[in-house]
């Protein structure tokens, strides 16, 4: 059995949010928070002794990627379109912007 909310209820909710509802979004939003949390009731009479608490859905740890050395722009090419570089050096030239 769905929950049922007041059309006062979702306004203060949608308050709370920061949002604007129409009347329509209004019964919309109120329908729906109902059918959830019935959903959510029906889910509650169920047994769950022995199963441990979770913190995660993610069942697998990709972790972190490994270091892989890959090739890079050339730097000469990736100096040919800057204006006033210094090829020998490998760098960009740019304006003075801190006093």
């Amino acid at each position: 059995m769905p929950a049922v909310f007041s059309r006062a209820e979702i306004a203060r909710i949608a308050a709370l949010a920061h949002l604007e509802l129409g009347e329509h979004e209004v019964e919309l939003f109120a329908d729906q928070l109902g059918d959830i949390l019935g959903y959510a009731n029906q889910l509650q009479p169920i047994d769950t002794t022995g199963v441990p608490p979770t913190s995660s859905v993610v069942i697998e740890d990709e972790g972190e990627r490994a270091d892989a050395v890959v090739p890079s722009v050339d730097r000469e090419i990736a100096l040919a379109n800057a204006p006033d570089a210094s090829l020998e050096v490998g760098l960009f030239r740019v304006p003075r912007v801190i006093g």
